[in-house]
């Protein structure tokens, strides 16, 4: 996939990560959540006009990966400032730091070499803001993920939960220092 570009999401946009989220959240979820909460969750938060307020919040960055014709195959999302969760804020100990909140390519693109520059990209934007370390949450059934994450330098740094669908689920914290 040596044609992929990876670049700064624009608000034109906002229509193909609402449709690229909502075939790859489903990827992230453990097995027993249900196809009711992860369509309320992608009604939530993962909508034309979410991203489109998203991609107008100055805290946050999106990256996308994008095939020659147009069509998104991966994105990014940072957003800066100290983490919301009380568990994730107690986890991280270097600031400032920025979340990586969203990382996702289409099952289709797993494994083709798309996700690697996708993340080399979002931790040079990340150092660009200033932050000196990026941490994530990222679900305790998820191994593709975790071991996707510890290969790019993040390290298992403490716990947290995360709500979908009315369930309450236990991630990892996951912190790496940025190099500037």
């Amino acid at each position: 996939m040596s044609e992929i570009m990876i670049r700064r999401a624009m608000a034109t946009d906002a229509a193909g990560l609402a449709d690229l989220a909502a075939e790859t959240f489903p990827l992230a979820c453990p097995p027993h959540t249900t196809a009711e909460a992860i369509a309320a969750f992608i009604a939530e938060h993962f909508t034309i006009e979410r991203f489109e307020e998203y991609l107008a919040d100055a805290s946050r960055v999106l990256l996308v990966a994008e095939e020659p014709d147009g069509r998104l195959v991966g994105y990014s999302m940072l957003i800066a400032g100290e983490p919301a969760d009380p568990d994730a804020a107690a986890a991280v100990a270097v600031r400032p730091a920025i979340e990586l909140s969203k990382f996702y390519t289409r099952r289709a693109a797993h494994g083709t070499g798309v996700a690697a520059p996708l993340m080399a990209a979002t931790l040079d934007a990340a150092s660009a803001t200033g932050a000196v370390s990026a941490w994530l949450g990222v679900n305790e059934e998820n191994g593709r993920a975790i071991r996707f994450y510890e290969k790019h330098g993040f390290a298992k740094v403490g716990r947290k939960h995360f709500t979908v669908g009315g369930r309450v689920e236990d991630d990892w914290v996951l912190e790496r220092p940025l190099v500037r």
